[in-house]
């Protein structure tokens, strides 16, 4: 089984600020079940206007602020984990869609990153964050610094294979969940206990 770690870098003037100060190559993470990216998560932007009040979301190549991008410079990892893992990473990100209205963007984490002083708040995340936060707790695997202190690029240190380099947005339609053999992806299901969970 795997999971898929998805890094990029849009044009706007966050993700280029972002990218001046700490020189990396990529500013946004986002943690997918599937090889298509349908069903990827992360922590981003509410309105693809508005760089300043985001939340945790599912996002999509070809909705917000990747709907006016021609072109999404990007990398996917691919992850392998247990079934065991599988499991605890889908059960963790059900809980964060179930009470998504309980989390919120940490608006100090690029700040936090730079000065080296930061805490971690189980209610706020940046996108690295989220990512480093859902696989360590599933024991995938350990980066050996505090959660607020990783950023995208730290995140290429991750256990996996890099399978794609270029445009995600011609990534994600050549895998496609019906095209060329690709698997369909998991469902959103409910629990017996009526909550819902990832199946």
């Amino acid at each position: 089984m795997n999971v898929y770690l998805v890094l990029s870098r849009s044009r706007t003037v966050l993700s280029r600020t972002i990218a001046l100060a700490t020189r990396d190559e990529f500013t946004h993470a986002s943690l997918a079940l599937d090889p298509g990216l349908d069903l990827m998560f992360s922590f981003a932007r509410r309105r693809a206007n508005n760089p300043f009040v985001g939340c945790f979301k599912r996002e999509r190549l070809d909705d917000g602020l990747y709907r006016g991008m021609d072109v999404v410079p990007g990398l996917v990892l691919e992850i392998p984990v247990t079934p065991e893992q599988h499991a605890v990473i889908c059960a963790r990100i059900s809980e964060f869609l179930l009470d998504s209205h309980a989390y919120s963007y940490k608006k100090t984490g690029l700040v936090s990153v730079l000065t080296g002083r930061g805490s971690e708040d189980d209610t706020r995340f940046v996108c690295s964050e989220f990512v480093y936060h859902v696989l360590h707790g599933a024991s995938v695997c350990d980066l050996g610094v505090a959660r607020w202190q990783v950023r995208p690029q730290m995140l290429l240190d991750l256990p996996g294979e890099v399978v794609f380099r270029g445009d995600l947005k011609e990534y994600a339609a050549r895998h496609r969940p019906g095209i060329h053999g690709v698997s369909s992806v998991p469902a959103l299901t409910f629990a017996p206990t009526g909550t819902r969970a990832l199946a």
